[in-house]
């Protein structure tokens, strides 16, 4: 698993959004002012990924202002994400990658350890994705609780 560095280029790609339609990176690029954060988490509806996403929620106002769009990306199907999203109010896009490839192009998902075993599976990780394309920080093996406060510090 090769895992994304500052300054790369970061992977294009076109997934499926809750609520129909899709996300291309490169488009939205264009349309922020610095750049997007791109979070991969396990599943939705676990409360760890409840927690992460319910902050950026709470973050989001503030980080639209920062000139920075958010977008989450799991594994899950696109239905189970419309539920997340009503469920949890969330007011950014959620994508649906089931086949793993855009988590696996960016180093998110691979061996990790659960519980003291290793195992294939998520591995929660957050990107700030700059307006040019290029990889700003790149963030493995996150906690979720105090993650988005962690992140707005760096911004």
């Amino acid at each position: 698993m090769a895992k994304l560095e500052v300054g790369e280029i970061a992977p294009d790609f076109t997934l499926p959004v809750a609520g129909g339609g899709s996300f291309t990176l490169s488009q939205a690029l264009t349309k922020v002012e610095k750049g997007y954060i791109i979070y991969f988490y396990p599943r939705a509806m676990t409360p760890g990924c409840t927690t992460e996403a319910c902050d950026f929620r709470d973050a989001y106002s503030e980080l639209q202002k920062e000139g920075y769009g958010i977008l989450g990306i799991s594994p899950d199907p696109v239905e189970r994400l419309e539920k997340f999203q009503a469920k949890q109010t969330l007011n950014f896009p959620l994508a649906a990658d089931p086949e793993k490839e855009v988590l696996s192009a960016w180093g998110a998902y691979g061996e990790k350890k659960n519980f003291g075993k290793i195992v294939r599976g998520v591995i929660r990780s957050t990107f700030v994705v700059g307006k040019d394309g290029k990889i700003v920080q790149a963030e493995y093996g996150v906690r979720a609780k105090g993650h988005v406060d962690r992140l707005q510090q760096k911004l």
